[in-house]
């Protein structure tokens, strides 16, 4: 029985690294030609987050830098009057603590559960057309220090700016 649970603390232990990595979903509007897009300007950024380490302008230049080397990459030309595309961000974070029950005594009828508390961080990157919303990028960084997820901004820009274009 003790090996049993010694198996099934491990497991859960080496999944916890992958449960804390981030997450990428994009959305977009189907009926439009990703192709026509030939240029870009930066639109507003807006950072909404207590901690410090995320709320000030060194993390929305870094934002910026990295959105605009990616674009450029993809082969769009950044403009400072009327672009196709209008590139615009917003960062947030927040507080969460996640329960994990692990089975323990006799036949597993016992639980004790598992507190832990991270800081979510939340990347929205939009590129309007025309005033509409033609594709979005959120990012999602489960992390417990919010220094760490500054870190990680420039690989949360790379990770949502890569699905760019989108497959259809």
């Amino acid at each position: 029985m003790r090996t049993l649970l010694t198996a099934a603390l491990l497991g859960t232990l080496l999944c916890v690294p992958f449960a804390l990595a981030q997450d990428v979903d994009i959305e977009f509007d189907e009926s439009v030609n990703f192709g026509n897009y030939k240029t870009f300007r930066m639109g507003a950024g807006d950072v909404n987050a207590k901690a410090p380490a995320l709320n000030n302008d060194l993390v929305r230049r870094r934002i910026e830098n990295e959105l605009r080397a990616r674009l450029i990459a993809k082969k769009l030309t950044e403009v400072t009057g009327a672009a196709d595309l209008t590139v615009r961000y917003s960062l947030g974070s927040t507080q969460r603590t996640d329960a994990t029950a692990i089975p323990a005594g006799r036949l597993g009828r016992q639980r004790r559960v598992v507190r832990t508390r991270y800081t979510e961080g939340t990347l929205i990157i939009d590129l309007v057309a025309t005033r509409e919303l033609v594709w979005r990028a959120i990012v999602t960084e489960d992390e417990k220090d919010p220094a760490k997820i500054a870190g990680k901004l420039d690989e949360m820009v790379k990770k949502a700016i890569d699905k760019y274009p989108p497959k259809k």
